[in-house]
């Protein structure tokens, strides 16, 4: 009996990782059921579905040149057609009650945060994060004038500390 890619066949678990399963397959080779492909819902521990010695039905996924045999075991289950199992997601709470919100959401931009502290440490932006002033029309002529004064002023503040970490004006190099 020859290994295919696309058949079922019955084997059993010999070894076990926190990686996967290797089983042994009537032919004598071994193959490897990734923790992925042991059940449809998320697997944390292995060792809580698969014991050594189970037998258990694969479906051959790959054989490799060098041998590697890859196998499934969710993938060896019949469904009805038509019928795909649902992914588990960790954070999946069920439906959302109506008119309720679970809540803040992590990068929402609405309202100051709590906690004070600060991110902005390069002193630029210093307005508050209350409700953003109304847009003036800008021409393209006045925004590149507002952003040469900015850059500007940002080169100078630079020069600054890097003049006074040197020891002042007498220190600059050549």
């Amino acid at each position: 009996m020859s290994i295919e890619v696309g058949s079922k066949v019955q084997g059993k678990v010999t070894g076990i990782t926190n990686f996967g399963a290797f089983v042994e397959l009537p032919t004598g080779k071994t193959g490897l059921v990734h923790i992925s492909e042991v059940a449809d819902s998320y697997v944390k521990d292995i060792n809580d579905v698969l014991t050594v010695g189970q037998e258990i039905t694969v479906k051959v996924l790959s054989v490799e040149n060098d041998g590697k045999i890859g196998l499934s075991i969710k993938k060896a289950v019949d469904r009805p057609e038509g019928e795909r199992p649902r992914p588990a997601r960790q954070f999946d709470r069920g439906p959302r009650p109506a008119g309720q919100d679970r809540g803040p959401r992590p990068f929402d931009n609405k309202g100051p945060r709590s906690g004070g502290g600060g991110g902005n440490r390069g002193g630029f932006n210093k307005g508050g994060r209350g409700a953003p002033a109304p847009r003036k029309e800008q021409t393209f002529d006045t925004l590149m004038t507002s952003f040469l004064k900015d850059s500007e002023d940002r080169l100078a503040t630079l020069k600054r500390q890097t003049d006074s970490k040197r020891g002042g004006r007498g220190a600059k190099r050549q």
